[in-house]
């Protein structure tokens, strides 16, 4: 496949399209031909015809088969700086035209960290009524990812809680997040007249993976009161953590937020505790020197502006626990 003379700028922009380096770019994000074409309504022989001929234009392999699996030559890992660059400055531009027509528009990549996947829909749905042209993403992880992807830039906004001090971010505190000791309905504290938080944390307590922040919020409140923390039994996920509780395999602190409607249907119980609930607040963070696209500060004027009214939401839904 070789050619007989060097690349140079106008046989590449005569040889190579953009929807060449958009099937490209999307095989090489989801590592499949097939589940490129699903993404971008084609057949893989269409996509493969495409690849073949892009391929073609700079004289060497992007792609090849080891066994059944597909890897991505060297030519193709630098290709795909480019092209990944090439649809970053294609992104900006968007946004630039749209905001000098006056309208917000591109793309806004949110990250949010496990708990807050529970009130980021009722965030987003004020939002998007306003700024219809605006494409949002999410995606959930734990703290330990988030702070990982704000260093590495990965993203527009993170929402988290505990914002990390020791790099320069800014952060905007917009709601409550509430951590709650709970018990299954039929444990003996719900019986019993007066317990210590230590006995609590002594009653097979299920806790999260260490990353996570309900866990280091835990663990800092902890550390803060003199309490020993013997976990019972580590879990990746809040979900996994609120099922356990309800199997009856022992106790915990969840966000409140992620337990309402077990709580409605009598699942699980608040117990009280001394110095509890554990209070946090969810926050929108960035890194100080990012500059900001429209829909980054079209979302972030959204959250200062509806701050009373996600507050009014969300003891709305709390009223009885």
């Amino acid at each position: 496949m070789p050619l007989t003379s060097p690349i140079t700028i106008p046989k590449l922009a005569s040889r190579l399209t953009f929807r060449q380096l958009h099937i490209f770019h999307a095989v090489y994000l989801l590592k499949s031909y097939s589940k490129a074409g699903n993404e971008l309504g084609l057949t893989q022989p269409a996509v493969s015809s495409q690849i073949r001929q892009l391929e073609e234009a700079i004289g060497m392999p992007v792609f090849e088969y080891i066994g059944r699996r597909l890897f991505c030559t060297a030519a193709g890992e630098a290709l795909a700086k480019s092209t990944s660059l090439i649809f970053t400055e294609i992104g900006k531009l968007q946004s630039d035209l749209a905001e000098l027509e006056g309208v917000v528009a591109g793309e806004l990549r949110l990250v949010a960290v496990n708990t807050a996947q529970y009130v980021v829909p009722y965030l987003l749905r004020a939002f998007l009524n306003l700024y219809p042209q605006v494409k949002v993403s999410v995606r959930v992880v734990n703290r330990a990812a988030a702070i990982q992807r704000l260093e590495d830039n990965s993203d527009d906004l993170v929402i988290m809680g505990m914002v990390p001090s020791e790099r320069p971010y800014t952060s905007l505190p917009f709601l409550d997040n509430e951590l709650v000791p709970v018990v299954p309905t039929d444990h003996p504290f719900l019986s019993t007249p007066a317990f210590s938080t230590q006995e609590f944390l002594d009653s097979q307590l299920l806790i999260r993976e260490s990353g996570s922040g309900s866990r280091l919020a835990l663990e800092t409140h902890c550390r803060n009161h003199h309490l020993h923390i013997t976990n019972y039994m580590e879990l990746g996920s809040n979900d996994a953590l609120k099922h356990a509780v309800i199997a009856g395999l022992g106790v915990a602190v969840l966000p409140k937020v992620s337990i309402l409607p077990e709580l409605k249907l009598g699942l699980m119980h608040i117990i009280d505790l001394p110095d509890f609930p554990l209070k946090r607040s969810w926050c929108v963070v960035y890194p100080q020197a990012k500059h900001p696209t429209p829909a980054m500060r079209a979302f972030i004027e959204y959250i200062q502006q509806n701050i009373r009214q996600f507050e009014h939401t969300f003891l709305r839904q709390n009223q009885g626990f």
